[in-house]
């Protein structure tokens, strides 16, 4: 028996564009589909064009959110789900004509403990932010090569609507039971954690759609400190070796909250920094050390939170000529 997709969607006042995203489900050369379409209490016409395509569609789905907020519009969904195979999609995004038939064939062929990932394209109806085109640029080359997880530690390496798994698979790495935001990059480390493997793709399967009012510009959930506390949770949580020296790389305003986090959970650790006016200083009670004395512990673990590639560059490769290991001796926490 063929798998069925399950399409899981939160729609959260997104009219303007919703239209053109349903449009672009149903254009899916793969037909085998259900959409769960839950609208998280909206309060313009996006629950009236969703009922609208709903009667015209029975894959097509709708319901109002159990609770408030994308994590519970996605419990709603799943819960609400059949299919073999789940993904999610935005409402304000476009599916490239092709993507779950993609997504689905790299998935069937390489079996359960896989994630079939997809490249991206953001566009915007204004102009693009360069910021937003690096980082696709970033994650199309992480996923030509399946190797998403390398950076884990760096920022989201998997693109929230242009993911495939398992039911099963899904659901062992905890589904979307965490109250825990942001919740895609949450979902990047349970997976990461639960040993999944991803499957690479050369092909731009998913258009993301940038604007001034989209969810993860203005929800406080989606704020960098959130990135932060995510970071340092999963990996005290699942690559901490607690026997081996902690050195915290860095002073600026992540590595103030870095270090203010680690003490509040009284884990011991060195903080370096090359700033002549800090070292020597004690912040959040730890004392500042000049980075010289970096390669002075014995066999350490590193948290590098310098932000700028100009500048993380320099550590890296004093990192990388001391024989560390990225994701094993040092974490790039930018």
């Amino acid at each position: 028996m063929t798998p069925t997709i399950s399409v899981l969607m939160p729609v959260k006042n997104t009219a303007p564009f919703l239209e053109e995203c349903l449009d672009s489900i149903l254009a899916q050369t793969e037909t085998d589909w259900e959409l769960l379409a839950i609208d998280d209490h909206s309060g313009d016409d996006s629950s009236g064009i969703l009922e609208a395509y709903a009667a015209a569609d029975t894959r097509i789905r709708t319901y109002p959110s159990d609770g408030t907020g994308i994590i519970e519009a996605l419990r709603t969904a799943h819960n609400r789900s059949t299919g073999h195979l789940i993904t999610r999609m935005d409402s304000d995004d476009v599916m490239g004509a092709d993507k779950l038939a993609v997504l689905k064939g790299k998935l069937c062929g390489a079996g359960p403990g896989h994630v079939a990932v997809g490249q991206v394209d953001y566009f915007s109806d204004s102009e693009l932010g360069e910021g937003y085109s690096n980082y696709a640029a970033w994650l199309n080359a992480l996923t030509v090569e399946g190797r998403n997880f390398d950076d884990l530690y760096r920022e989201c390496v998997i693109p929230s609507p242009c993911w495939m798994l398992y039911r099963d698979d899904l659901e062992r790495c905890g589904g979307f039971r965490p109250d825990r935001y942001p919740e895609d990059y949450d979902l990047c480390f349970r997976l990461y954690a639960n040993g999944l493997i991803c499957i690479p793709c050369n092909d731009v399967i998913h258009r993301w759609r940038d604007y001034p009012t989209r969810t993860s510009r203005t929800d406080a959930h989606y704020a960098d400190n959130s990135f932060l506390d995510i970071k340092l949770h999963y990996f005290l949580d699942v690559d901490y070796e607690g026997a081996r020296p902690l050195v915290l790389w860095g002073a600026g305003r992540k590595g103030k909250h870095i270090a203010k986090q680690l003490s509040a959970a009284s884990v011991r650790f060195a903080w370096l920094c090359n700033n002549p006016r800090k070292i020597g200083q004690k912040i959040h009670g730890q004392l500042l050390q000049n980075d010289d004395v970096a390669f002075t512990f014995a066999h350490p673990q590193f948290i590098v939170a310098v932000a700028g590639d100009e500048q993380q560059a320099p550590i890296v490769e004093r990192l990388v000529n001391a024989q560390c290991s990225p994701g094993q001796d040092y974490f790039l926490f930018c």
